[in-house]
C-alpha cells in the first residue's frame, strides 16, 4: 500500500464518523456538499454540544434531584442560574473547541503525525506501550499547560478566570467543566495533539480519547469525591478551585505528586478548609 492509499485510510474513517453524526441529524443534501474539513468541524460541534448537554443534564438530573442529598447537602446544590451561566459561557466557546479536533483530524490525514490506523499495525503489546506513554505526556502537558495558566498572571486574568469564577461547591457543577474561555479550553487541550507528533498514536483512540475529556470534566466538576486512587477526583479539583494553588492534574494525582501541588480532600477536611 502506497502512502496516499494508507493516508486514504484516515479521510475514510474520518468520513465515517461525520456520516454517522451529521447522518443522524441532518438530511444529506445540507452536509454531504460541504467541504470535507468543514464536514469534520460541524459534526465535532454538534457532536460535542450534545455530548456536553446531554451528559450535564442526566448528571445533575441524577445527583441533584434522584439523589438529592445523597451525595451534595442541599446547601451546596449550585442554582439554576449558576448552571445556566454555565452552559451559555460553554456554548459560546463550543464552535472554537470544535476547532481544534478538526486540525488535529486533518494534519493527520495529512500525513503530518505519527498516528497509524489499525491497532494491527502494531501488535497489541506496542499499542498499550504507546497509549501509556501517550496518556503520561498528555498528563505532563495538560499539569502545566493548568499551571502556568494559573502561574503567568496575564494567561489567568484574560483566560483562565474566567472558569475560576465557580470557586466555591455551590457554583460548581458538571457544566463547569467546559465553561472557560475558548483559548483557554483549548490550550488545556492541545497536548492531545502535541502528542501526535510525538508518540504513534491508534487514530480512532485519539478522536475517542478527545471526547472522553468532555465526560471528564463533567465528574471533576460534581463536587463528588470517588475516592479511587491515583484518580485526580473532583474532591481534588474543588480544593483546585478554592485555594487556586492545589491539583492541577486531570486524571491522575501523580504530577501534582511529583511538582509538590498536591493536596489531599482528607487533610483538607481534617484541617477544616
Amino acid at each position: 500500500m502506497d502512502r496516499t492509499q494508507y493516508l486514504q485510510q484516515f479521510v475514510d474513517e474520518t468520513g465515517w464518523y461525520n456520516s454517522i453524526v451529521l447522518g443522524l441529524i441532518l438530511p444529506e443534501w445540507i452536509w454531504r456538499p460541504l467541504p470535507f474539513p468543514l464536514q469534520s468541524w460541524l459534526r465535532n460541534y454538534i457532536g460535542g454540544s450534545l455530548l456536553y448537554l446531554v451528559s450535564g443534564f442526566l448528571w445533575c438530573f441524577y445527583i441533584y434531584y434522584l439523589k438529592r442529598n445523597a451525595y451534595i447537602p442541599k446547601d451546596s446544590i449550585p442554582s439554576y442560574r449558576a448552571m445556566k451561566l454555565q452552559i451559555i459561557v460553554a456554548m459560546k466557546a463550543m464552535p472554537w473547541y470544535s476547532a481544534l479536533p478538526t486540525l488535529s483530524e486533518y494534519m493527520v490525514e495529512s500525513g503530518w503525525s505519527k498516528c497509524f490506523s489499525t491497532i494491527s499495525e502494531v501488535g497489541w503489546p506496542m499499542y498499550m506501550v504507546y497509549l501509556l506513554t501517550y496518556l503520561v505526556l498528555c498528563e505532563f502537558g495538560i499539569y502545566w499547560m493548568h499551571r502556568e495558566l494559573h502561574d503567568i498572571k496575564p494567561l489567568y486574568k484574560h483566560l483562565h478566570a474566567t472558569h475560576h469564577i465557580y470557586n466555591k461547591q455551590n457554583t460548581l457543577s458538571p457544566f463547569a467543566g467546559l465553561a472557560f474561555h475558548p483559548l483557554d479550553g483549548i490550550l488545556q487541550a492541545i497536548p492531545h495533539v502535541i502528542c501526535l507528533f510525538v508518540i504513534p498514536t491508534h487514530f480512532m483512540t485519539h478522536v475517542i480519547l478527545l471526547f472522553c475529556e468532555a465526560i471528564w470534566t463533567a465528574n471533576i466538576h460534581d463536587c463528588i469525591h470517588g475516592k479511587v486512587w491515583p484518580v485526580m477526583g473532583a474532591g481534588y479539583h474543588t480544593i483546585h478551585h478554592t485555594t487556586y494553588r492545589h491539583n492541577y492534574g486531570h486524571y491522575t494525582i501523580w504530577m501534582d505528586w511529583l511538582f509538590g501541588t498536591l493536596r489531599d480532600p482528607e487533610d483538607n477536611y481534617k484541617k477544616g478548609e
